[in-house]
């Protein structure tokens, strides 16, 4: 199984060729179980209001490209504030 920082390596690489049960795992490990998961979307907490959102959903077995560049931009902000 690929680790999580492997992972978010390849999704800055390629945003186009991730799957969505990777991007899952990418944002239960940084933003904990979604809020919302009962519906097409899936929605973690952030500790900040509005953007960038963490919010998902599957096209397919893909995730969505640019929702991908969002959680980037998410883990990107996390990390700046902790780091």
């Amino acid at each position: 199984m690929t680790s999580v920082p492997d992972l978010v390596a390849r999704m800055r690489q390629n945003p186009q060729g991730v799957s969505y049960r990777d991007l899952c795992r990418v944002c239960d490990t940084y933003f904990g179980k979604p809020r919302q998961s009962g519906s097409s979307h899936r929605v973690c907490k952030t500790p900040w209001p509005g953007d960038p959102r963490v919010n998902i959903q599957n096209a397919g077995t893909r995730a969505k490209p640019y929702q991908v560049r969002q959680v980037l931009a998410a883990i990107d902000r996390l990390e700046s504030k902790h780091g």
